[in-house]
């Protein structure tokens, strides 16, 4: 099974959109301390959204899908708003 998935930074107000094999893996590095990448200066992340699939390739759509202007008009749909 594969998974896209969207993260949340609260403190940031940041989204993370991504699809993996193993999503409490890869949360836990998109967390940790050894993190080189976009996602390490945002930090804490959380699991806000996530859709699994049977294949790779399903999975990788959906991510593609949810990096699109309308994708990202649904995440942030779903973040309830700050008052």
């Amino acid at each position: 099974m594969f998974t896209a998935y969207v993260i949340y930074s609260e403190k940031f107000d940041k989204i993370y959109v991504g699809f993996t094999s193993n999503i409490e893996a890869r949360l836990h590095s998109h967390n940790s301390s050894k993190n080189t990448g976009w996602t390490k200066s945002f930090q804490p992340w959380v699991l806000f959204y996530k859709e699994t699939y049977p294949t790779k390739k399903e999975a990788m759509a959906r991510e593609k899908s949810l990096k699109s202007y309308r994708g990202r008009e649904f995440i942030r749909s779903l973040i309830p708003k700050k008052e």
